[in-house]
């Protein structure tokens, strides 16, 4: 299986986790705008009709996903979960600064609130994390997985090492 196959089962596991979170938030407790929701406002779509914003989210996750197989390797940090992480972070910025405006939540989603500021760094970091676990478990610890995750370039641990 290519790095990019990884990043998308990868992504897709991901999405589902952080969807399982999405669906709790958008029933139970409603704290925060959640994704779907405002990818659904993007596509201009209705409020009581959720299942494009929904195909959007998964979507993005396998897209993510499938980027995050081919840049893993470029990505600082030791471990695939770090990588996980650093790549959800930019995700989140990215998101932030383009997809929250272009859905009237503003920058760093501003216009939704501190609480939705809050979920969407809270979730990215979710993701990040699954994803990178899910990716590393699935290139295992053989040579060829420390190429997939490192690159090319002799890894050495430690502050200390040239």
């Amino acid at each position: 299986m290519s790095r990019v196959q990884k990043g998308l089962v990868a992504g897709l596991a991901a999405t589902v986790v952080v969807s399982i979170i999405e669906a709790i938030n958008m029933t139970v407790g409603h704290w925060a705008v959640a994704f779907p929701q405002l990818l659904g406002v993007i596509l201009q779509q209705p409020v009581d009709q959720p299942i494009v914003g929904w195909v959007a989210h998964f979507i993005a996750g396998l897209g993510l996903g499938a980027l995050f197989g081919v840049l893993c390797p470029r990505l600082p940090t030791d471990t695939a979960e770090s990588k996980g992480i650093v790549f959800a972070v930019g995700a989140f910025i990215l998101m932030s600064l383009v997809v929250a405006p272009i859905g009237g939540a503003g920058l760093f989603f501003m216009k939704a609130g501190f609480g939705t500021l809050a979920w969407m760094i809270a979730s990215h970091a979710i993701f990040g994390i699954v994803l990178g676990n899910v990716y590393g478990r699935l290139v295992g610890r053989s040579r060829e997985a420390q190429h997939m995750i490192h690159g090319n370039h002799i890894h050495r641990h430690g502050p200390y090492h040239a």
